[in-house]
């Protein structure tokens, strides 16, 4: 496939990239900065340089491509819109570019769906005051993307950690995993990249826990 990552040179965004090529796949990375990216671009992988809240620009750089991931998430704890403007440009853009297939990462923690009493009633609430904003702005995105008329999955994970791959993790389609409290970014990754060639996935939610 051809992908093209947003997000790129994130905590999430350079486990994408890193796994997509070591499965073959072609990579645009969409970036704003080519220097934060430990990699330089080759044969496999493009570095694009684009305002990802720009649908003329991110169209130019997506034409072409079979999916687009993005990893982008909130800016800070306060009051932010990365990830829902980044949405709006993105499904404005993607049509534009004759692509269909997008996968983006929300969060665990926006939906009490499968979650379990104590989590619903007590560490839900709790999370949603604590990171409201970020929350807020996720479903901000989760609105533009399943607004639109692509072919989207929202992948939500809960706590991510730095912890290395381990491949096992579980996944619950439509409501979030029971028990599932964290899961390192690169169980996450690989999650997002079985998920974006995978069509069964279309126009639903996954959620990834360990």
């Amino acid at each position: 496939m051809h992908i093209a990552v947003l997000g790129a040179t994130g905590r999430t965004g350079r486990h994408l990239v890193d796994q997509a090529l070591d499965r073959g796949h072609t990579i645009t990375a969409v970036v704003r900065d080519p220097a934060r990216l430990p990699r330089t671009s080759t044969e496999q992988l493009n570095v694009a340089t684009a305002d990802v809240m720009d649908p003329a620009a991110l169209a130019a750089v997506l034409t072409g491509h079979d999916a687009v991931v993005s990893a982008i998430g909130p800016v800070g704890r306060g009051p932010s819109s990365a990830c829902t403007d980044s949405a709006r440009a993105l499904t404005e853009a993607m049509p534009r570019a004759a692509v269909g297939r997008l996968v983006v990462i929300s969060a665990a923690g926006i939906t009490t769906a499968g979650d379990g009493p104590f989590t619903r009633i007590v560490v839900k609430p709790l999370l949603n005051r604590f990171l409201r904003h970020s929350f807020a702005d996720m479903r901000g995105m989760e609105r533009e993307v399943t607004g639109s008329d692509l072919d989207w999955t929202i992948v939500r994970p809960p706590q991510l950690t730095d912890r290395p791959f381990t491949g096992r993790y579980r996944r619950s389609v439509g409501s979030n995993v029971r028990r599932g409290f964290r899961v390192c970014r690169a169980d996450l990754a690989h999650a997002v990249l079985d998920a974006a060639d995978d069509s069964a996935l279309t126009r639903t939610t996954l959620s990834v826990a360990a």
